[in-house]
């Protein structure tokens, strides 16, 4: 198992992380707790020695079936990081009395790792309303806590603010081919370089979607190697990256868990060829964008309530990677009101985009095209 230093740590952790968000389920929906813990062993076995959970993931059940079952294995030869669930905070109390809340139900003394959950700039402005620092400096001078860090979902410039606030141990972002210029993107790693803080990926495979393509994609990279998964080449990708320290992998089915344990045990850095060709899938899933939308908003409010840059932006990820999967929770989820289908055609929206975009006809396919995937 290939295995990367945290130097600023003095800690050595396999790059292949296992996410704990992902288990195979029964079709009550529980963790599948026999096959879960067969791939956790299969992953410990082969090295693997950083388990990422969190509070809230498999509906609060993650946390105690993971400590359950690394408590079969000597404590200090992995690595456990979880999560602080920032929405829960409403006082100044709550971050010390959740965080023993978890050290029980992970039947743990410590957590190595403890983040700071889902990070964006209304939770980070309640983390310093609350101390929520101050209290996890606490608890890490007592020992709780080994190392501390946040996870984050919100633009460059808000990741820049928190990630430059304070001398954090580490960080985790979410990072992968498609998304160099989304949320902290290509410019966050850059800073987290520069400044010496130890990367964790997330989403490095996308949720899914960089796993599997239409013909045409797959092509192109079993033209490269027709015996490697695509999936692969999305985790070598971030893996190439030298500041990061752990790829974390959700995984769903034994088969994932083998592949990304091939990957990683053999790991090798994308080669010039295997560069190109991502470069090229790349262009070619960005050129499938049906319009233009920045999510510049300055359509928004539209009179009717349709909520314009919510949709063109699930609109233009189901075409770009052309399965209707990848978009079905947002889509199916979206509230009745912001729907595609309550557009007045009154143009306001037209006579202040930018890109001048035909939104009214726009919004009129969105609602043809992913209804019609929907019954697919």
């Amino acid at each position: 198992m290939e295995k990367r230093e945290m130097k600023k740590l003095g800690v050595t952790a396999s790059l292949l992380g296992f996410g704990c968000m992902r288990f195979p389920t029964t079709p009550e929906g529980k963790i599948d707790e026999p096959r879960a813990e067969k791939m956790l062993d299969m992953a410990y076995q082969a090295g693997v020695n950083y388990f990422d959970t969190a509070y809230p993931y498999h509906e609060k059940a993650s946390e105690p079936f993971v400590g359950r079952v690394l408590n079969k294995y000597d404590r200090d030869t992995y690595y456990l990081a979880t999560k602080l669930p920032t929405w829960l905070l409403e006082k100044e109390e709550d971050t010390e009395r959740i965080f023993q809340e978890q050290l029980e139900r992970l039947q743990k003394d410590y957590v190595d790792f403890y983040l700071i959950h889902a990070l964006d700039k209304e939770r980070w402005e309640k983390v310093k309303e609350l101390n929520v620092i101050e209290h996890c400096e606490k608890l890490q001078r007592e020992g709780k806590i080994k190392y501390l860090g946040f996870s984050f979902h919100d633009d460059y410039e808000v990741f820049e603010e928190i990630l430059t606030s304070r001398d954090w141990d580490f960080c985790q972002i979410q990072y992968n081919y498609m998304d160099t210029e989304e949320q902290a993107g290509d410019k966050g790693y850059a800073l987290t370089e520069k400044l010496g803080v130890p990367l964790v990926i997330m989403e490095p495979v996308r949720g899914g979607s960089l796993a599997g393509f239409s013909e045409d994609i797959e092509e192109m990279f079993h033209k490269l190697d027709a015996d490697k998964s695509v999936a692969s080449y999305a985790l070598r990708w971030v893996a190439s990256h030298p500041n990061v320290k752990v790829v974390l992998s959700g995984m769903s089915t034994e088969e994932q868990a083998q592949d990304n344990l091939n990957t990683f045990t053999h790991f090798k850095p994308l080669n010039e060829k295997e560069e190109s060709t991502i470069n090229e899938v790349v262009k070619t899933l960005r050129s499938r964008v049906k319009n233009g939308c920045t999510g510049c908003a300055y359509c928004m409010p539209c009179p009717a309530g349709v909520n314009i840059p919510k949709n063109f932006r699930i609109w233009n990820q189901y075409h770009i990677y052309q399965r209707y999967g990848v978009i079905k929770y947002s889509w199916e989820e979206m509230e009745e009101k912001e729907r595609p289908v309550n557009c007045i055609k009154c143009g306001k929206c037209e006579n202040v985009c930018p890109q001048h975009l035909s939104i009214r006809e726009n919004l009129e396919q969105v609602q043809k095209d992913l209804e019609e995937a929907k019954r697919k």
